[in-house]
């Protein structure tokens, strides 16, 4: 146990370091413990991983911020809880008290996400999430010249 849950905090460790490339990091279960499911740079390959037959626990860093200012970007993190369509009823209730051991690794996030629904997981719906969790909203969604 004690390996998987160091895997796990290098795994967080290294989504929150800006030095390296890794953006996401994903959890899932083996049997019924919560185990490293793997990490990536590639949005697109960490939503692949989400489908209607898995129980799954995100973290995910993105860039927000002014397009203009490097100053004011920033990377905000996002914790997700994902719920299969297809998972019993057994294994889901299972999840809101796993939920608590996830959150005592991965601890520091921006937004947190709950959901069964593969469109919440587009990337530009999770940033407009994370600007309104943020408060101000400086972009214009345009860049000048």
């Amino acid at each position: 146990m004690d390996d998987i849950l160091r895997d796990i905090a290098e795994a967080y460790e290294d989504v929150r370091n800006d030095a390296t490339p890794t953006t996401w990091a994903i959890l899932t279960y083996d049997e019924n413990t919560i185990v490293l499911g793997g990490t990536g740079t590639d949005f697109d390959e960490f939503k692949a991983r989400f489908n209607d037959e898995e129980r799954l626990y995100g973290y995910l860093r993105m860039t927000t911020g002014e397009e203009q200012s490097f100053k004011s970007k920033g990377a905000k993190f996002v914790l997700i809880t994902w719920i299969g369509a297809n998972v019993s009823a057994l294994k889901r209730a299972k999840v809101s008290t796993d939920k608590t051991s996830v959150k005592s690794v991965l601890q520091n996030y921006a937004l947190e996400i709950q959901t069964s629904d593969i469109h919440e997981l587009k990337e530009c719906h999770i940033k407009s999430l994370l600007v309104k969790a943020g408060g101000a909203n400086y972009g214009t969604g345009a860049q000048r010249d």
